[in-house]
């Protein structure tokens, strides 16, 4: 079964910058397109980043381009979320998920690590 664990997330003021981390319990990013989505409140779940497991492509939506960078770290079965320039829109719950696509077809999810970006 596989276990994803996101750490990272917190409170802080616009501007500034949070990392946040996905812990896998297996080598499932090595198979698996790793993915960060976010909830805001009210809102539904949306697509924020993903790095392809074959190619390590990275891909992001408009509203983080320059800000943000994926990244993995397959020895550790890693994914990290560095988030810069944070704006009070970034806040919500973020989740990360191990897929077989881009923005669809995840199969495995953390529980979910909330990010306040104070104005």
């Amino acid at each position: 079964q596989v276990q994803l664990v996101e750490s990272g997330g917190g409170l802080v003021q616009a501007g500034g910058s949070l990392r946040l981390s996905c812990a896998a319990s297996l080598h499932i990013f090595s198979t698996h397109t790793g993915g960060w989505f976010r909830q805001a409140p009210g809102k539904e779940r949306a697509f924020v980043a993903a790095i392809a497991w074959s190619s390590d492509n990275t891909y992001y939506a408009d509203s983080v381009k320059g800000r943000f960078t994926i990244s993995r770290d397959s020895a550790k079965n890693t994914v990290y979320l560095q988030m810069n320039n944070l704006k009070a829109e970034d806040t919500g719950v973020y989740y990360c998920g191990a897929g077989l696509g881009i923005e669809t077809t995840y199969k495995f999810w953390g529980q979910g690590t909330q990010v306040t970006v104070s104005s």
